[in-house]
């Protein structure tokens, strides 16, 4: 029996920055598991479409697909979005929606890889206070995850960490960076929590301005593509269960 297909379901952007750097992951997750067949569709912007995609498979006789929000909150798009898109794909298909891919310790680690890309050394975590950015969200539960995370990797040594966010919530970036200027931190750093460039990247990006260091975003890197199947495989088991039944 064949594993169920996965769906890895992106925003998408104007920007083709964004497009790009989803391809790219996609590609090391399909280096990753040779076994597993993975599809990429987006929401919005770009091509394929979600809707598009699930026709397709459908056409082609697939049963089983895990469709995987490539998300780091839950928010509007995991909750209400993905879920209007996949009720309407054809009911030939049987499709689960996992997980979004935060919060991990993998993606702790991935930003400091990012980080110490950037220029920052294991060393340097006492002396450096870090914002954590992200895009921002209205809904609360993505915005209390997002600070539980900055709690959580002050404790792994760094001087301090604070969030930030470049909409919908405060503060932004540039308000984080003084913060941590303020509490005497030698260093700032500013570590993207988002997965692909765009506009919302690039206002954290000048937002950061301030700062002695700006990370890249998070993109490809190994721990993501590891999350992402990790989700994948937390899903597919319900799945495999339905089929022997």
């Amino acid at each position: 029996m064949s594993a169920p297909v996965l769906l890895v379901i992106a925003h998408g952007s104007r920007d083709p920055r964004h497009a790009a750097t989803v391809h790219a992951l996609v590609r090391r997750v399909r280096a990753q598991r040779p076994d597993v067949r993975v599809e990429t569709g987006f929401l919005d912007f770009n091509v394929p479409s979600v809707p598009g995609v699930l026709e397709s498979l459908a056409t082609e006789g697939v049963r089983d697909v895990v469709a995987l929000p490539l998300l780091l909150t839950r928010a509007f798009h995991a909750k209400a979005d993905i879920p209007a898109v996949l009720a309407d794909a054809p009911p030939r298909l049987r499709i689960r929606q996992a997980e979004v891919l935060g919060p991990s310790p993998l993606l702790l680690a991935a930003l400091e890889r990012r980080l110490y890309e950037a220029g920052l050394t294991p060393a340097d975590k006492s002396s450096t206070g870090v914002v954590l950015a992200s895009a921002g969200s209205s809904d609360p539960e993505a915005i209390a995850v997002i600070a539980e995370i900055a709690r959580e990797w002050r404790r792994s040594g760094w001087c301090a960490v604070r969030p930030a966010f470049a909409s919908a919530s405060l503060p932004r970036t540039e308000d984080a960076v003084r913060e941590l200027r303020a509490l005497g931190c030698a260093r700032v750093a500013v570590a993207p929590y988002v997965l692909a460039p765009g506009r919302l990247p690039d206002r954290i990006a000048r937002g950061a301005a301030g700062a002695d260091v700006l990370a890249d975003v998070l993109g490809p890197s190994p721990e993501v593509a590891r999350v992402l199947l990790e989700r994948y495989d937390a899903a597919r088991t319900p799945v495999l269960a339905a089929v022997g039944a």
